[in-house]
């Protein structure tokens, strides 16, 4: 599976770390944005070059790391058929792969610690989603907004 990784500088250090380990657990990780550490990187930038790959890249998965996830979750979000979710914990990550489909995970600089990323990054990686009919009618209307990008 494609893996789009992204961070702003707040989250550079923890993008690196996190990618190396899902290198060595056989995911494709393509790293995007923030390159070289500027230290000036919006977490929109990142945000915007991970939700573009995911949308155009069928069946691979985005995660985003910045200071509180809450910014790049909300820039993911504005692409249509990008699913971001701000997750913090397994469980949520789960929740969000087999209710929500959801395939940008943002995870949390400032409140989560490198191994705890792994954990919640492989619980959204290792999930499938469960496409109950009321599920799926609740995602297609998640595109329904009066302007796109």
């Amino acid at each position: 599976m494609e893996v789009f990784i992204g961070a702003d500088y707040k989250g550079l250090d923890k993008k690196v770390e996190l990618a190396g380990f899902l290198i060595e657990k056989s995911y494709d990780v393509k790293e995007q944005g923030s390159e070289g550490g500027l230290n000036n990187l919006d977490f929109n930038d990142a945000a915007i070059e991970v939700a573009k790959a995911v949308r155009e890249n069928l069946g691979s998965r985005g995660i985003l790391i910045c200071d509180s996830a809450h910014g790049m979750t909300m820039q993911a979000n504005r692409f249509r058929g990008v699913r971001a979710a701000n997750c913090g914990s397994v469980e949520s990550a789960r929740l969000a792969r087999e209710h929500d489909d959801a395939n940008v995970l943002c995870l949390s600089a400032h409140f989560m610690d490198i191994e705890q990323m792994k954990q919640v990054a492989l619980a959204f990686l290792e999930t499938n989603f469960e496409p109950l009919e009321r599920r799926v009618r609740r995602i297609n209307r998640l595109d329904e907004r009066e302007d796109y990008d």
